[in-house]
């Protein structure tokens, strides 16, 4: 709790690129991503900034917060929620009949 209300970043202050996103997370299932995901240039529009970058200076010097998890690590939980997610969904299991 602070004495005054404020605004904080959380994040790692890392960078990271979608393509690195997809590499890990297709990586996690044990694809490969080129039988999957197609870039479509016509799709693609100009980056409004350069680039986005957590700086989470503020929250560590005022609150002591500091990133815990790993981004390799955050995109494995993002997967293994997203395949659980399907599992409940469809009453299918992973290692079950019909799985790679």
């Amino acid at each position: 709790q602070q004495d005054q209300p404020s605004d904080y970043v959380i994040g790692t202050g890392e960078h990271h690129s979608p393509e690195e996103f997809v590499q890990i997370a297709f990586d996690h299932v044990d694809l490969d991503p080129a039988d999957f995901v197609q870039v479509d240039p016509a799709l693609l529009r100009p980056a409004e900034v350069d680039t986005l970058l957590a700086d989470p200076t503020k929250a560590r010097e005022e609150l002591g917060w500091t990133a815990r998890t790993r981004f390799e690590e955050l995109v494995r939980i993002m997967v293994e929620a997203d395949l659980e997610a399907q599992e409940r969904i469809t009453g299918r299991r992973r290692d079950g009949p019909g799985s790679r």
